[in-house]
């Protein structure tokens, strides 16, 4: 039995791109720029919000490097606001984690996600059902730095052996193994199983409910 399950947020837990994208597209017309498709931040996101807009902006040519600052800001005070706009869970996951919760299984979620977007995408989406929530902040590196699992797992009071980390991206599996932890790739989220099984993913699943039989 595994003590505790470490989640990341987008593309994992919950479908986000509506949001990301419309913040980042908010981004893009305050310079007067022409909007991405929201299926093309599936790509964009995942390394924090800094590199989503440097991907963003420095895609084209047209686009001016000095406005990278100024869109960070834009792009963070934006998110904020829209944290749950057009979020939803995935089918499965509310059920899996209230199985976890029940069979006594710390819960968790790191992501690079802006803290304060986090913490009220997660407690309007799930409320109260996390030990802990990590988003972008301070004193901790971004993923795939193992910092942020680390922290948690230190919060948590378990060890690294003690936990899964479950992801939908490369990063999700850089970090988790980094960490020294047991990582599980998810085929629902933004990215393909050839991403995952290409960076090592421990186990990669289709359906949440298989987190249950792998956590208790």
């Amino acid at each position: 039995m595994k003590k505790a399950c470490i989640f990341d947020l987008d593309g994992t837990l919950i479908y986000s791109l509506v949001s990301i994208a419309e913040a980042g597209n908010r981004m893009l017309a305050h310079f007067g720029y022409p909007p991405e498709p929201e299926a093309a931040y599936g790509y964009y996101c995942g390394e924090g919000a800094d590199k989503l807009v440097e991907r963003i902006l420095f895609k084209n040519e047209d686009h001016d490097p000095a406005h990278y600052e100024e869109g960070c800001r834009v792009f963070r005070g934006i998110i904020k606001d829209l944290a749950s706009y057009g979020v939803y869970a995935y089918e499965g996951v509310p059920a899996m984690l209230t199985a976890l919760k029940a069979a006594g299984v710390k819960l968790a979620v790191c992501t690079n996600k802006p803290d304060n977007a986090a913490q009220k995408a997660v407690r309007d989406m799930f409320g109260e059902q996390f030990d802990y929530i990590c988003g972008q902040k301070p004193g901790l590196r971004l993923k795939p730095s193992p910092d942020a699992p680390l922290h948690i797992a230190e919060e948590l009071g378990v060890t690294p052996e003690e936990c899964l980390y479950i992801g939908d991206t490369a990063t999700d599996m850089k970090t988790g193994k980094a960490a020294g932890m047991t990582t599980v790739g998810v085929l629902w989220g933004y990215r393909t199983y050839e991403e995952l099984r290409d960076n090592d993913a421990d186990i990669i699943i289709e359906k949440p409910a298989e987190i249950i039989a792998l956590a208790v």
